[in-house]
């Protein structure tokens, strides 16, 4: 990320919106309170808010600086590894729940976001739900990241995408901002 996009994303505007809109938005009816693996935490605002919901947390940052600050920041609370969403260290079937916020887009290549697809689908537990949210394209978007990865997920492609993946019950919707989509393992909840 460059540097006006770091400041962005530990900014107190931004932990706010977060906090208030966004994880309200992209987790409603999203089961929380069992074993849940976030990829790409960054800077943890949205850790922190999966702890408060009773979340037993683990999460996978591929920046390892990132995963250094989470380990200080958590301590035990998160098992927090350093390492890549489309290449998960975690046995098939080790979650109830996989989320992602706003990190898809910092995802190299629509390839690689559809192997983290199908990781989050392979650790999840039959039954289990992959929900999250990323930035709809915009302006500002596009300025925000200068100089930056930024591969945009297209809503009106994601449900195939996640259905390939190997998720069933897939829904996708969207804001002005933002996206949100959910999928389930198939099998026995």
């Amino acid at each position: 990320m460059n540097l006006i996009h770091r400041r962005l994303c530990k900014s107190d505007s931004w932990a706010a919106r977060a906090r208030s809109e966004l994880l309200p938005w992209a987790c409603r009816d999203v089961p929380l309170d069992g074993d849940v693996l976030e990829i790409g935490p960054g800077y943890g605002i949205t850790s922190r808010w999966l702890l408060e919901r009773g979340a037993r947390l683990a999460a996978v940052e591929v920046d390892p600086a990132l995963a250094a600050d989470l380990r200080r920041q958590f301590g035990d609370e998160v098992d927090v590894r350093t390492g890549d969403g489309a290449q998960l260290p975690f046995p098939d079937a080790s979650f109830d729940t996989v989320v992602c916020f706003t990190m898809l887009h910092h995802v190299p290549s629509a390839a690689h976001q559809d192997r983290l697809f199908a990781e989050a689908a392979r650790v999840l537990r039959p039954g289990g739900t992959f929900a999250g949210s990323d930035s709809r394209i915009s302006l500002r978007f596009r300025l925000l990241h200068i100089g930056d990865t930024m591969v945009v997920v297209d809503p009106a492609g994601l449900p195939d995408r996640l259905r390939a993946a190997g998720l069933t019950d897939v829904r996708v919707s969207t804001s002005e901002r933002s996206l949100r989509f959910r999928g389930t393992r198939p099998g026995p909840a």
